[in-house]
């Protein structure tokens, strides 16, 4: 057992450190979640911050859009053309794919100031395609709402799962030391 906990060292030391932040920050956002009235239904503000944003590019585009919170759960209602379309939900905000992100960024060791940079800058490029992914959703349920299950459950989970793993590459390849030393 020694001979492979030696010889796949810097695995275990990747995974110890990853479930460490991944942990800690996803306790720290629960904490968040805890402080916000699930009794009247009162989404987080994180949550409304986005769908905010989300009403704000929609409208950039000349688009009619409007939210408002929903009066039977914690969520934002998204409206298009003075319909109801989609329920801008906790889940919807990436700030679990933001923790994500982070863990694995902090347990490839990297410089401290690289570190920091590129996760600020990560966070934010997930930010505004989070936003514009929703919106874009919003605009694709309401033109074509008998593929919701395909555009909701397979192409917009797949493009913010995909821009994160393209910054894991990039993180991987240019800026950690692990990269550098291979």
């Amino acid at each position: 057992m020694k001979k492979y906990f030696l010889q796949y060292r810097a695995f275990f030391i990747f995974l110890l450190k990853f479930f460490a932040v991944y942990g800690l920050l996803s306790i720290c956002y629960q904490y968040y979640l805890g402080s916000f009235d699930v009794l009247t239904f009162e989404p987080d503000g994180f949550t409304k911050f986005v769908a905010g944003q989300v009403e704000s590019v929609l409208k950039i585009f000349g688009q009619d859009a409007y939210v408002l919170p929903h009066q039977h759960e914690a969520s934002m209602k998204l409206y298009y053309n003075q319909k109801f379309i989609a329920r801008v939900v906790e889940g919807c905000n990436a700030m679990s794919v933001m923790i994500l992100f982070m863990a694995f960024v902090i347990a490839f060791k990297g410089k401290i100031k690289h570190t920091f940079l590129f996760i600020l800058a990560g966070i934010v490029i997930i930010h505004i395609l989070n936003v514009i992914r929703i919106a874009l959703l919003g605009v694709a349920l309401y033109n074509y709402p008998e593929y919701e299950h395909i555009l909701h459950g397979v192409i917009f989970p797949l493009f913010i799962y995909g821009v994160v793993f393209g910054l894991w590459v990039i993180w991987v390849q240019k800026f950690s030391t692990y990269g550098k030393d291979s």
